[in-house]
């Protein structure tokens, strides 16, 4: 299956737009990108940051980085056959990564049905 990068982009952005505003208002210092990934990896995304619920009253005292949310475009273009499952694994693996922000565990993820 082969998507453009652009397109992907959009698809990215199409599922950042479904999270309800009141959620994604409580978003905080996040970086949402697309990366390439590798062949053969199943990683589709990755949250790299401090979970919300980890945060103290310290956290922003300091320049901090932003937490960083990458979408795999390759590993997942890999694993769909057509446009509408792109968009459907797009999807799933957006909601995934900003839950982790939000401090969700994969336990919790795979049992509310977005592992």
């Amino acid at each position: 299956m082969e998507v453009p990068l652009e397109r992907f982009e959009e698809l990215v952005a199409d599922a950042l737009d479904e999270i309800p505003d009141d959620l994604w208002r409580m978003v905080d210092n996040v970086v949402v990108e697309v990366r390439e990934g590798t062949d053969g990896s199943r990683l589709l995304g990755l949250y790299d940051g401090v979970p919300l619920t980890r945060r103290d009253s310290g956290y922003g005292a300091s320049m901090v980085m932003p937490d960083r949310i990458s979408i795999f475009r390759r590993p997942i273009l890999a694993m769909c056959s057509d446009e509408a499952e792109v968009v459907r694994q797009v999807r799933i693996t957006v909601i995934h990564e900003v839950a982790h922000h939000f401090g969700i565990d994969d336990a919790r993820l795979h049992e509310l049905g977005w592992a």
